[in-house]
């Protein structure tokens, strides 16, 4: 997902801009500040995991803290509290922000959204059968067919941000919604095919909470408090019921008020829709703590007997091939697919080479990625092998896609 800021979200056009507060929130909401921070926390990860310190490190991520009531359980390790609990909030922010784009953005209309739908499409499938191809007779490594789907854009949209004039607004607007839509669809997959057992009537409960959710949206109630208390209780009986917890985010996010017609349009030029003033409330906790917590608790990897052989097995190589060839066929492929049979328009500005480079980028999974594969290996030995294999796969991606956009784009 993207962070940004715009001016006027706080309700006047322009004043946040004026206010020191209003300075942070742009300054944190940067693309590229999110992209260092999480990046130079994921780092502090990997060092800690071999260093002396390792012992308290995972000794901290393994510790569980919370209440028991009954059967309720809130009971979890630190590592669990952060992939569950703070990053229903990261979903959330996704959640509001495709909402936001499709009721009053880029994405308002079936022509806009075709294109980076087609191409998200396609990065799911490819990555999904090179995956398969590797892991097919392993049946403990099959369960990561999802782990190279997801494209991280919190890596990969500083990486547009630093080229600059070379790539046009029109790209720039693609990869922001090609990524939208590939949130989606790791969202889809998170809930579809990595719940756990289901418990019924937690589950019940759950629908009722939703059921709530949807009736204040119908009643047009504009206030965040009910929403947001309904929310709690809702993500608590999904997280009894084996469903991951992370989907009942993604069902509040889709009940707060947003609009298409005039007034919410001119509600949306002042930030004043519901859905902004959610999104803008979570994006710097989200940018600047929840996803550096989450790089620093699951990136963590101890090298001691890992070598190139892990690389080379199944896991790893599927991820790795995954990442790089098959994120970028499967984009490109889609993309080129789609504007050939005139299903879609290629974005202002842009040739077939900038979007080749664009689908390289694609590559860059490793928020998401790390996230599947947590949910998809039980086994230490398999986890580690998915990890060295999001690290080559987004590497690759990463200086493949920034030089060839380099040089093939031109300065304006």
């Amino acid at each position: 997902m993207q962070f940004r800021f715009r001016p006027g979200m706080n309700g006047v056009a322009g004043t946040a801009a004026r206010k020191p507060s209003g300075r942070f929130r742009a300054w944190a909401a940067s693309p590229s500040i999110a992209g260092l921070v999480l990046l130079a926390a994921s780092l502090a990860g990997l060092v800690l995991a071999n260093s002396s310190l390792a012992v308290g490190y995972f000794a901290i991520l393994h510790h569980h803290a919370g209440p028991a009531f009954g059967s309720l359980n809130f009971n979890l390790s630190v590592e669990h509290w952060i992939n569950d609990g703070l990053m229903s909030l990261f979903f959330l922010a996704v959640t509001l922000e495709i909402k936001r784009e499709v009721t009053v953005g880029h994405l308002d209309s079936v022509g806009h959204a075709a294109l980076p739908a087609l191409g998200a499409l396609g990065g799911m499938i490819g990555p999904a059968l090179i995956y398969a191809a590797f892991a097919w007779h392993d049946p403990e490594a099959l369960p990561g067919w999802a782990v190279p789907v997801a494209t991280d854009a919190a890596f990969t949209l500083p990486l547009i941000a630093a080229l600059g004039s070379r790539i046009p607004p029109g790209v720039r607007a693609f990869l922001m919604a090609l990524a939208i839509f590939d949130d989606v669809l790791a969202i889809l997959i998170i809930a579809l095919f990595y719940s756990a057992g289901i418990a019924w009537p937690a589950l019940a409960c759950a629908g009722l909470a939703l059921a709530v959710l949807v009736g204040l949206n119908k009643t047009r109630v504009r206030r965040l408090g009910p929403y947001l208390v309904t929310g709690v209780v809702l993500w608590t009986a999904m997280l009894q019921s084996g469903v991951h917890a992370t989907l009942a985010a993604v069902l509040l996010g889709l009940c707060i008020p947003s609009g298409r017609d005039d007034k919410a349009r001119q509600e949306a030029r002042q930030g004043m829709l519901p859905v902004q003033r959610l999104e803008h409330a979570i994006q710097p906790c989200v940018a600047l703590l929840i996803l550096p917590l989450f790089g620093l608790a699951n990136v963590g990897t101890r090298f001691d007997g890992l070598g190139w052989s892990m690389l080379a097995a199944p896991v790893g190589l599927g991820i790795a091939a995954g990442l790089f060839l098959g994120k970028q066929l499967g984009v490109f492929g889609f993309v080129v697919i789609a504007i050939r049979l005139r299903l879609a328009r290629k974005p202002e500005g842009a040739t077939y080479a900038m979007l080749y480079g664009v689908a390289l980028l694609c590559g860059i999974g490793f928020t998401i990625s790390l996230f599947i594969a947590a949910l998809a290996f039980s086994r230490p030995e398999l986890l580690a092998q998915a990890k060295i294999g999001i690290f080559a796969g987004s590497i690759l991606s990463a200086g493949g896609g920034w030089l060839w956009l380099r040089f093939t784009g031109k300065p304006r």
